[in-house]
Formats: C-alpha cells, sequence, structure tokens
C-alpha cells in the first residue's frame, strides 16, 4: 500500500510534524549557511563544509545524486523552475531532499537553497525505532519512491522485487514498477532479511512472494506468485543461501 504525499491532506499532516534543515549554497556551491537543525542533523564538527563544496560532507555513494540534483536545479528554466527531489540513506537517518536554485533581478543564478526533512521514523519499522534498537542501517517498512517529484511510501508487503539500476533501484510492486533513488546496496541492508532476500547482484527478492524455482542448464530462475511473466536469475553463490532463507 503506498502512502502518497502529494495528497494535500497527508502532506500537511506529515510536513507539520518535521523540522526543516536548511543550507544556502553561493553559485559555487560552496556552503555559506545552515540552520540549527542542519547543524544537528550533519556532521558539521567532523567534515568542517563552511565555505567548502557541499558535497565534501556527503558519502561517497551520495555525492553523484547530490551533483546530479544540482546540475539539474542549475539547469532549470527560471520560469518554471521546480525544486528537484532526491532520498538519501545514511547509516542512522533517511533524508528527503530538495534543492532550488537562486536568482537576481536579472535571472543570473546566485545559488542554491539545500532543504531536507529527515523522514526515517516515516519509513522504519516501529522495531527499528525502538529506544534500545542499534542505531545504525534501521530496518524499513516503507520504501520511499519517485514519481514526477512527489514521493509516495510503499509497504514492504507490497514489493515483489527489486533492480538495481546503477546508483538507484527498480521497484516492482503488485501495482507496478516504481523509482527509489536509494542504491540496492542501501535498501538491502534495511530491509528484514527474513523477507528479502539478495539473490543476485542486480536483485533482491520477497521470499513470500516466490512460487517455483526452475532450473535451465547451469541456470537457476525465480517464478512470482501472480507475475509468472517475471523470471528472476539467481546467482550460483546466493542458491545455497536462498535455499536456507526458503527452509529448503
Amino acid at each position: 500500500m503506498m502512502t502518497p504525499l502529494d495528497h494535500p491532506s497527508t502532506a500537511l499532516t506529515i510536513f507539520e510534524k518535521f523540522e526543516v534543515g536548511v543550507i544556502h549554497l553561493d553559485a559555487q556551491r560552496n556552503v555559506l549557511a545552515m540552520n540549527d537543525f542542519a547543524r544537528s542533523c550533519l556532521p558539521v564538527q567532523e567534515k568542517q563544509p563552511f565555505d567548502k563544496m557541499v558535497l565534501s560532507f556527503h558519502t561517497e555513494r551520495a555525492k553523484p545524486k547530490v551533483a546530479h540534483m544540482l546540475d539539474a536545479a542549475e539547469g532549470c528554466p527560471v520560469a518554471s523552475s521546480a525544486p528537484i527531489t532526491m532520498i538519501i540513506n545514511v547509516p542512522e537517518q533517511v533524508l528527503l531532499i530538495k534543492v532550488t536554485r537562486l536568482n537576481n533581478h536579472a535571472g543570473a543564478l546566485t545559488g542554491f537553497v539545500l532543504v531536507f526533512y529527515e523522514v526515517t521514523k516515516v519509513v522504519s519499522s516501529p522495531q527499528a525505532l525502538a529506544k534500545d534498537a542499534p542505531q545504525v542501517n534501521r530496518e524499513l517498512m516503507k520504501i520511499p519512491t519517485l514519481v514526477n517529484q512527489k514521493i509516495a511510501f510503499l509497504d514492504t508487503s507490497e514489493i515483489l522485487f527489486l533492480e538495481s539500476q546503477a546508483h538507484y533501484t527498480r521497484v516492482k510492486g503488485k501495482s507496478g514498477f516504481h523509482f527509489c533513488n536509494l542504491s540496492i546496496g542501501d535498501l538491502a541492508l534495511r530491509l528484514n532479511a527474513a523477507q528479502f532476500h539478495r539473490i543476485h547482484r542486480c536483485f533482491i527478492v520477497n521470499l513470500k512472494a516466490i512460487s517455483a524455482l526452475e532450473r535451465e542448464g547451469s541456470k537457476v530462475w525465480l517464478r512470482l506468485k501472480g507475475h509468472e511473466s517475471d523470471r528472476l536469475p539467481v546467482a550460483r553463490t546466493a542458491l545455497a543461501s536462498l535455499k536456507t532463507a526458503m527452509g529448503l
């Protein structure tokens, strides 16, 4: 089941609960200032990002995504500029980030504003949010997906499989495919291992969705209940652990 943020009452209710992190960048993408909430969420003391490129306090995995956001924001025509949205996974948090360009009276680029919401509580399981739970790689109960710059949260129970698309992931739900700009590696760390299994470097499957294992020569494939046209490859190195996970 998806929880769409494009429904006015839902969006208002959700975002009223969150503080917002704000970071001001100059035209060269150097950090000029940030509000107190951003300081509390980001490793400011460790990274010392002021007067440095904004990418200096992002992980190597997140850097190309943030750079893409800024490139897209800089290229947007002023008349139709819409905030570019992205979701970034860090060990203890999931951040929903928006960035938009700033222009002077003549329409020339003067900088950017990067705004983020810390949405971990929306997408994490209650067990992962418990006070005594380890504060690393919290388990997700919803997958944040992106459609036309709008965010919708897809329940993990609705997911059939996930497919890697370079730095991003294509999520197959019961209603079709959805785009998630977290990598399959990020998602693998946060999904319930009793429910989801990495069967290939490019695929994670919902164990409850499996209907059959098929052999074709030296290759093994999975079929899914109600979606027999979807055939997923199983890596030889993952076959033994998959059988164990399935109780075979």
